[in-house]
């Protein structure tokens, strides 16, 4: 294993991330990664809020409340001088200038690893990327962490959240629990990698647990420091499966059967070339439909488990019940909490 090593670095080097801080901890996936490193007890998590913040973090979280919307990023600095890991889970409705000015700030206060506001797309699909408006953030994000030359980005390839997807309504994975109906893209058999935010949140936890440099020469276990070397790329998933698997799973849930059903067939492609042309001329709430009917074209860019294999076992994640996920999915659509909270 190539160095360098940890026996070679200076005296009081720590060969592992105890100091973490995290924007929008008290989010949808901010919650289940601080709610898992908390679980492992190795981290001090630090949660960077805003002064307004109403949301309730749990116990053993740091609060730092600063108010970093203008040009100043003095403060931001100061909250994260000596933190190891900078976790981004904002919404997507925060200013576009944010992840810059955290980046920035990162730099500036010696931040080794940066996990940037990226939670999904395969980052080394180019053309997956530019279909999905995502090519520019990516880039941006890698571009600025290397003019600056201190940290490290980490990406986690996830894809689509599963519950939250399941139960977003038909622009996601096509499924209508309100009025039970079920859009199948194609013929609903092409398999796409999906998480859940429990393996999500576990992916980070677990990566950040590990040594960051080998021991030494000898030493083959895993480290934060060969995911750095390949690009930063973290593949995950909790599921690879269709939308007929899907329908499966809801139907042994719901206790129902084909019939109980309104089905319908649209061209996934056809929903694509919709949803772009929508948001080119300023129809900005045809993006999840954009965005999702490109994940599940026939061409597989959706199952990169297939394409370059998936890092589940060297960071020790488990095998989740996919009916478990599936009734939190239905709910959430049965309730419209997508819709409500997004």
């Amino acid at each position: 294993m190539p160095g360098p090593y940890a026996k070679d670095q200076p005296q009081g080097f720590s060969n592992h991330v105890e100091k973490v801080a995290v924007i929008g901890a008290g989010g949808q996936i901010g919650g289940h990664i601080v709610e898992q490193l908390l679980k492992k007890g190795k981290h001090v998590v630090t949660a960077i809020s805003r002064p307004g913040s109403t949301n309730t973090l749990p116990d053993g979280v740091e609060v730092v409340r600063i108010d970093y919307s203008g040009d100043d990023i003095s403060a931001l600095v100061e909250a994260l001088r000596g933190q190891q890991a900078l976790i981004v889970t904002m919404a997507v409705s925060a200013p576009k200038d944010t992840m810059s000015k955290l980046i920035r700030a990162a730099a500036e206060a010696g931040v080794p690893y940066i996990l940037p506001n990226w939670f999904g797309h395969d980052a080394a699909n180019d053309s997956l990327c530019q279909d999905s408006f995502l090519t520019q953030m990516r880039d941006n994000v890698r571009d600025e962490v290397q003019r600056l030359g201190v940290s490290s980005p980490l990406f986690l390839i996830c894809n689509f959240w599963y519950e939250f997807s399941l139960g977003g309504g038909p622009d996601r994975f096509g499924f209508d629990f309100q009025n039970r109906s079920l859009v199948f893209f194609d013929k609903g058999s092409v398999a796409i990698n999906t998480s859940t935010w429990p393996q999500c949140g576990r992916a980070v936890a677990n990566i950040l647990s590990l040594k960051e440099l080998p021991d030494d020469e000898k030493d083959q276990s895993t480290t934060i420091s060969q995911f750095r070397n390949d690009g930063g790329l973290i593949y995950i998933s909790s599921f690879r499966l269709s939308q007929r698997d899907m329908f499966e799973s809801v139907k042994r849930v719901t206790k129902t059967t084909d019939a109980d059903w309104t089905i319908t067939h649209e061209s996934s492609e056809q929903r694509w070339k919709d949803g772009m042309a929508e948001v080119m001329s300023g129809n900005f709430k045809a993006f999840t439909k954009m965005l999702y009917s490109r994940m599940f074209f026939p061409n597989g860019d959706g199952d990169y488990q297939s394409r370059r294999g998936l890092h589940n076992d060297v960071l020790g994640l488990p095998e989740e019940d996919l009916d478990a996920a599936t009734s939190i999915g239905v709910r959430m659509g049965v309730n419209d909490e997508v819709t409500r909270t997004h």
